[in-house]
């Protein structure tokens, strides 16, 4: 039996991180990182269960240990201590005119400093002791996980679900090296340079693009598929919880020369050249993937001399340039909030060989033009696989130009039958109705803004951008009695609760006398997410006049007005005799727009079954997050051809307190109106899907309206 005390000491206890089986790509990223932290941190990306935390809370142990000035809680170094240090001053100040004293020092180990999800921006940036400030006038100030982390590593597990004023503030402190702490007039900043490295799981939501753009570097993590890797994992990991201490003793001898190594080429980067040819690489390959901004130039250029320095090279190669491209680049690369992050390797080893290295670091404007390479290959080029072609057929289909007039129709023995069970006719091609129908799947049109959908009244939700609601950052509306410690004192509130009680508490000089009870919290108004939960009508009949089409694009446009606004979002579907969750309520809007472009159209329409799923999906999700408050949005025709009209309506009317919008579909001179009247039931606003995307139209609207 596995006692606590064992359980603890396993917990306790750091899985050496050269015994990790794997992601290679992961721990280059990281030791880059550990040579030159100016390479930017790292994201780490990846499905659950690879070992992401593992291998970065092995990290620390690798780095090598700080001096740090004595009793300083913000880790000064002794050399070149910070002048602002709220501890400071650190050096001893002479009566002569000799320079001062350099103050006394320890050494230390680098510390891995890790930030909770659900921790407070007092947490993080530290906070003033107000009570203090107020009866004393001394300006006390108690260091957050930033001062903690100062020239170690700032782990943040599950980044992407952290609050996104939280991610502002600690993205900040990393790109300026400084950590800024201004409230109610005092003024404290120190000294805040980490490694940062977030982890993540795509399927729980992304990153806005600009916090993306913030990390450094990118590294998407997967489990093995081989068989005997993975059991080397299982045999690692078993033989480490059965003997933790004999386990990380038997891979010493691999952490510490990794560690020397490390050290090496720390010592070794301040010699480290880029030349102008690898120069010159970087910023082609940079314009070729159609990056924005420099900042991908600048992350590429220091990985590129951190991978040098790393290999023992004093200057940069086309090899470092290569691996420092493939971390730095896919997570910049983003063109859509869904988009996933990639690099195409082949194109950038077609860049990196089209742009030789030179010895004298001479550019491209140095080469001659005429042996510059034609546009396009001539009619006695050999193709791929020599004269006459021959080539791969898929990559002769993605050169060619779009305008190339088509081939004949020739069938292709590997294509399947468009009569068989499952097979995708052409989105022109006209639908079966009915429950007999074939399935049919229909492509979206690129998203446009829609309208804005709220909740009304105030909510108490968690911080987003669509909805009114008490949040911790926002407009200052009042003012009350803090629960726990006050996240943000309202000072006037706080003086007129003090001030009618100063003669009997004997005031006797200027300062306050203050209570704990005096104390008022700023009570802020601000946005919050919501769950919007999508309800779309797939049956046969929504194939008709490619109507399914212009549904995926209204409805991927308030996918991405949800990604916006940090809201929550769910997806069900209801065709045949059932309704189906395709999505669960998750905050990884990526994945709901995944699942509609997959959805498939065919079926009779059980309207009252897609009305009872969607009333039971937010009963359950009220008990789980009661302050997250729903926005129903129902996509439909207000056909019922699965079940009866009454059976609808009932349903509806279970809906009826819930804030729903109904998008009718319907379409055609004769209207019959059925999507309005079920919206009557619900309590709905309808809208007509012509009108979902109408800008214009909604903006004359709210100018006659005011």
């Amino acid at each position: 039996m596995t006692t606590c005390k064992e359980t603890s000491k396993v917990r306790d206890s750091r899985y050496p991180f050269t015994a990790v089986v794997g992601s290679e790509d992961l721990k280059l990223a990281l030791i880059l990182n550990a040579v030159s932290p100016r390479s930017g941190g790292v994201l780490v990306r990846g499905e659950k269960g690879t070992a992401k935390s593992t291998i970065v809370r092995a990290l620390a142990a690798l780095l090598p240990p700080v001096e740090v000035v004595s009793g300083c809680r913000f880790s000064c170094d002794p050399a070149a201590p910070d002048p602002e240090c709220p501890d400071g001053p650190h050096e001893a100040r002479t009566e002569t005119a000799e320079p001062p004293v350099p103050a006394a020092g320890a050494v230390r180990p680098a510390r891995l400093v890790e930030l909770p999800v659900g921790a407070s921006e007092d947490r993080l940036v530290g906070s003033l002791d107000i009570e203090r400030a107020l009866t004393e006038g001394v300006k006390s100030f108690e260091p957050g996980l930033l001062a903690g982390a100062h020239r170690g590593v700032l782990y943040v597990d599950e980044v992407n679900l952290l609050h996104d004023h939280l991610v502002d503030l600690l993205l900040d402190a990393a790109a300026l090296g400084t950590c800024y702490v201004e409230r109610e007039g005092v003024s404290v900043r120190h000294a805040a340079r980490f490694l940062l490295v977030g982890t993540m799981n795509p399927e729980e939501g992304e990153l806005r693009p600009q916090l993306l753009d913030r990390f450094g570097l990118t590294v998407e993590v997967r489990a093995s598929r081989e068989p005997s890797q993975r059991a080397e994992v299982v045999r690692r990991r078993l033989a480490f919880e059965a003997d933790p201490e004999g386990f990380a003793e038997r891979w010493s001898g691999e952490e510490r020369e990794l560690a020397r190594r490390i050290a090496e080429a720390r010592a070794l980067l301040p010699q480290v050249v880029l030349p102008d040819s690898a120069l010159w690489q970087i910023a082609t390959i940079c314009a070729a993937f159609e990056v924005d901004g420099l900042r991908a130039d600048l992350v590429t250029a220091s990985a590129a001399i951190a991978h040098a320095a790393w290999q023992g090279r004093t200057a940069v190669t086309a090899d470092d340039v290569r691996e420092a491209a493939r971390l730095a680049l896919p997570h910049r690369r983003r063109r859509d909030p869904f988009d996933a992050p990639g690099l195409d390797e082949s194109k950038l080893e077609d860049l990196l060989n089209q742009i030789p290295e030179t010895p004298d670091g001479s550019g491209p404007e140095d080469s001659d033009p005429d042996d510059s390479p034609p546009e396009g290959p001539g009619p006695d080029d050999p193709g791929p696989e020599g004269p006459g072609g021959g080539g791969d057929p898929a990559d002769a289909a993605e050169s060619t130009d779009s305008t190339a007039p088509a081939t004949p129709d020739v069938p292709d023995p590997g294509a399947p039958d468009p009569g068989a069970p499952g097979a995708q006719p052409p989105a022109d091609s006209k639908p079966a109705t009915g429950s007999g129908g074939r399935e049919q799947t229909f492509d979206a049109d690129p998203t446009t803004r829609t309208r804005l959908f709220t909740v009304p009244g105030v909510g108490s939700g968690a911080p987003g951008r669509r909805s009114r609601a008490m949040t911790p950052l926002g407009r200052t509306t009042g003012a009350r009695v803090p629960e726990a410690r006050p996240g943000s004192l309202h000072l006037r509130a706080t003086v007129g609760a003090a001030a009618p009680y100063q003669r009997e508490r004997g005031r006797s000089g200027p300062g306050l006398v203050l209570r704990r009870g005096d104390l008022r919290e700023a009570v802020r108004e601000g946005r919050e997410g919501n769950l919007v939960l999508f309800v779309v009508d797939a049956s046969g009949s929504m194939a008709a006049r490619q109507r399914m089409r212009a549904v995926k694009t209204a409805v991927l446009g308030l996918l991405l007005d949800a990604y916006q606004r940090r809201d929550k979002v769910g997806l069900i579907t209801f065709r045949g005799t059932r309704a189906d969750l395709v999505l669960p309520p998750t905050s990884s809007v990526e994945a709901g727009a995944a699942r509609l472009r997959e959805l498939p159209v065919g079926g009779r329409t059980p309207l009252a079954a897609g009305l009872l799923r969607a009333a039971e999906v937010l009963r359950v999700e009220r008990l789980r997050d009661p302050a997250r408050r729903p926005l129903l949005v129902l996509v439909t025709d207000g056909r019922a051809t699965s079940g009866t009209v009454e059976e609808s309506y009932r349903a509806a009317g279970l809906l009826a307190g819930i804030t729903s919008v109904v998008v009718d579909c319907e379409g055609g001179h004769v209207r019959l109106g059925l999507a309005g009247a079920l919206a009557g039931r619900m309590g709905a606003e309808t809208v007509r899907l012509d009108d979902l995307t109408d800008l214009a139209g909604m903006i004359r609207e709210r100018r006659n309206a005011a």
